[in-house]
């Protein structure tokens, strides 16, 4: 059912499956559970690099061999998505652990495969089909899952995604962010984050034909009734695009490894990695073209120019780059337990950790919401926050510092060692935090976390762990 022998498994290195991702991610936002979830607390507007490299990692481990990690990561999702519950705009309640939702989350996967290889010139056959339908019912069985969650063969789930697209999906504001919002703003992988000009070009020519091609490869159901525009040739525009991706499959093995791929796409230049120096080599090459191109073609500058490490930061830029995570434009729970998920994640916690984690955001959520709310609408403007920033440095968040201070210090000696740290912050010791030479105290640590979440100082650390797209 998983790892190397699986039919699943030689998608993951097959270029057409990012087309094939972004396809099953607006099926699944059309669902309104989904759709609300994600508009509620998902990172995936603000911070799409960091979001698409912890999906990867998670069907990674859930579709490798080790049987041990796909149980550990499953019990992970669900501790996860068992905190995400509320009601949509329209007052209508939303679980992420509702059994239909994530049944049809698996469902798009599946479906989207499938409609991959149709596109790509390489339509499956009915032998390969069942045993991927059966994988994918086998993933959400290791979920959870009830066995009757998704129909039990392959011919009763082509009625079951007809019935679900045509009267359950809908034209939510997920999708539309997905498909409009999204590529337009899009920010730059972090290893191209200097080189805004460049990208903004390669965006802006790029954003609206992913859009088309999204739109065009959906069922035509679902473009009615969330009142998409028809596409011009869409079919032969999604047929043409999935081909020619599908070609990148016969560079030399190795050239199109997702795994080489997104590790460079989303390696950070101040990372503790041997390609960094690499990277870091190429882009400085690529920013003396971005200053050419400048000169030649000003564009608006997509963010504020990053002041080295020491340097505080402005409440506006703070409040956008750091606080905002969910990018709705407004500080709320969500925003803070976006912020403890990417800590649980990166150390892998345990469930008494990460409930240890969530509820110390939780009591700084609520010393915020008291200082900083003057309109008691239940969350916090960017103008209140710039208005109150002095109150953010209050003993909710000192005992967040201490806490992540204590679950990262996973041997329990009172110091964070290297590895120790290089495991939270994917980096080496940065020089002020070597004082003792191989080991930082809590109170150092303490210390700078409480300067970086006050804006007061900027840390390329923590840039990496929670500012970073």
């Amino acid at each position: 059912m998983f790892g190397p022998g699986s039919h699943f498994h030689p998608f993951f290195d097959d270029p057409r499956w990012a087309l094939a991702m972004i396809r099953a991610t607006v099926l699944e936002a059309a669902h309104p559970q989904v759709g609300a979830a994600l508009a509620g607390n998902s990172t995936f507007v603000a911070h799409p690099w960091r979001r698409l490299r912890n999906t990867f990692l998670s069907l990674r481990r859930m579709f490798g061999a080790d049987e041990a990690v796909r149980q550990r990561e499953a019990t992970r999702l669900n501790r996860l998505h068992a905190r995400i519950r509320g009601t949509d705009a329209e007052g209508r309640p939303y679980d992420a652990m509702d059994p239909a939702a994530r049944a049809w989350v698996v469902a798009t996967l599946f479906e989207s495969t499938v409609t991959m290889c149709r596109l790509g010139g390489q339509p499956l056959d009915q032998s390969t089909l069942r045993g991927l339908y059966t994988e994918f019912r086998a993933y959400l069985a290791v979920l959870g899952g009830a066995d009757d969650d998704l129909p039990a063969t392959l011919e009763e789930f082509w009625p079951y995604f007809d019935r679900v697209v045509e009267e359950d999906l809908e034209g939510t504001e997920a999708v539309r962010v997905i498909l409009y919002r999204l590529f337009d703003d899009l920010p730059a992988p972090p290893v191209l984050e200097e080189l805004a000009p460049l990208w903004a070009v390669g965006r802006s020519l790029a954003g609206p034909v992913i859009g088309a091609i999204t739109i065009a490869s959906l069922p035509e159901s679902l473009r009615r009734r969330a009142g998409l525009p028809d596409v011009p040739g869409g079919q032969t525009l999604a047929q043409s695009a999935y081909l020619a991706v599908g070609l990148a499959r016969y560079l030399p093995e190795g050239w199109s490894s997702t795994d080489g791929l997104a590790g460079l796409l989303l390696l950070s230049p101040g990372e503790d990695d041997p390609r960094a120096r690499t990277v870091t080599a190429v882009r400085d090459g690529l920013k003396r073209a971005g200053a050419l191109l400048r000169l030649l073609a000003p564009l608006p500058p997509e963010a504020e120019e990053a002041e080295p490490d020491g340097v505080g930061r402005g409440a506006a830029e703070f409040f956008r780059t750091v606080l905002d995570q969910t990018g709705d434009g407004f500080l709320d729970w969500p925003d803070l337990a976006a912020m403890a998920r990417e800590v649980a994640g990166r150390l892998d916690l345990d469930e008494p950790q990460e409930t240890r984690l969530y509820d110390a955001f939780a009591l700084w959520w609520r010393e915020l919401q008291r200082a900083l709310d003057t309109d008691g609408d239940g969350r916090v403007s960017a103008a209140e926050y710039a208005a109150g920033v002095p109150s953010l440095a209050g003993p909710a968040l000192i005992r967040v510092a201490e806490v992540l201070f204590d679950v990262t210090d996973r041997d329990g000696d009172g110091t964070i060692d290297e590895q120790e740290y290089r495991t939270l912050f994917r980096t080496g010791f940065r020089r002020e935090m070597a004082e003792a030479g191989q080991s930082c105290s809590r109170s150092v640590f303490v210390a700078d976390f409480v300067a970086f979440m006050t804006g007061r100082r900027r840390s390329g650390a923590y840039d990496g762990l929670l500012a970073q797209a």
